[in-house]
């Protein structure tokens, strides 16, 4: 049944560009050059075009869990109280572009920092294609601007990096299997908002995966079950990656390459001060409207990429 809604939306949305660009006709012929009739018909061609984009950039999505909806957590990096402010900043951008994009999100954990922003934060973007698309914002983001926090106004650079991880679901078959003999489980009280309830009952959970190592946590839910269950789907999403990520190293092995490390390569940097710019270093996409950017306007970066990576493959 999944798979048929899946295939219906995807028939629905070809049928919606026809529909589009049958009104855009329509219109023309109705109106012709009369007031109003110009710019009626480049706004359903521009939201033709939008939908056609979609469509485009959801046909390179052929990798195994490339339509899973993605766990993002972010990590400040060098550049201290500011770092912890751009990783705060950056979980902003994704929110808001997961809402613009109809997707709901699910904060799963958070560490905020000593003076201000998150060490920190790991959040769901429930959606179909939510990996596949943002499978483009996995590496380091740098940060260049006058640092609120610097009370002699000196220009920063902080780093942040970003990962991202399929959603699994627990009903998923996934190659290594999860023994509970293999999990240590810990709770602990919630340090995050919350409300006195949260914060004062050990709802908080820590797992750890003993042989491989891998430790989880959630401590945004009300109820311990509830934290389990979505630190268990972060640990199932870490396995699986884990399991991609030897997958892609013996075959570029095989074929004598040498693969850079997107965790530690610097993918794009925003600069506030003394331009504005965001620049993409691997596609060398740019624009001057950071705030944008900031506010969500990620598409920009992320059309490109995709198609970039299509030709690679």
């Amino acid at each position: 049944m999944k798979e048929i809604a899946d295939l219906r939306a995807e028939v629905d949305e070809v049928a919606a560009i026809g529909s589009s660009l049958d009104e855009a006709r329509e219109t023309l012929d109705v109106l012709g050059d009369e007031a109003g009739g110009a710019e009626e018909v480049d706004r359903l061609l521009a939201g033709a075009q939008a939908k056609l984009d979609r469509t485009e950039m959801a046909a390179t999505f052929d990798r195994e869990y490339d339509a899973h909806g993605a766990i993002v957590t972010i990590h400040a990096g060098a550049g201290g109280v500011d770092a912890a402010d751009w990783t705060q900043m950056l979980a902003r951008m994704y929110l808001r572009w997961a809402e613009t994009n109809g997707f709901a999100t699910q904060i799963a954990d958070e560490s905020p920092a000593e003076e201000a922003g998150l060490k920190s934060t790991t959040f769901f973007i429930h959606g179909k294609n939510a990996f596949g698309m943002l499978g483009s914002e996995l590496g380091v983001h740098r940060l260049v601007r006058i640092s609120p926090f610097d009370q002699q106004h000196r220009r920063h650079t902080s780093f942040a990096s970003v990962d991202v991880l399929p959603e699994i679901a627990s009903d998923e078959h996934i190659e290594t299997e999860i023994k509970p003999e293999d999990l240590r489980v810990e709770t602990f009280k919630s340090g995050g908002a919350g409300g006195q309830y949260v914060n004062k009952t050990e709802s908080a959970i820590r797992i750890t995966h003993i042989p491989s190592g891998i430790v989880v946590a959630s401590q945004q839910e009300r109820s311990q079950m509830q934290n389990r269950d979505v630190a268990m789907n972060i640990l199932r999403a870490k396995i699986v990656q884990r399991e991609l990520d030897a997958r892609e190293a013996k075959l570029a092995e095989l074929r004598g390459e040498r693969r850079a490390n997107e965790w530690g390569s610097q993918i794009r940097s925003y600069v506030l001060q003394p331009y504005t710019l965001v620049k993409d270093h691997r596609t060398n996409v740019e624009t001057g409207n950071v705030q944008a950017v900031l506010d969500g306007q990620i598409d920009t970066f992320i059309w490109p990429y995709l198609q970039q990576r299509s030709r690679w493959q």
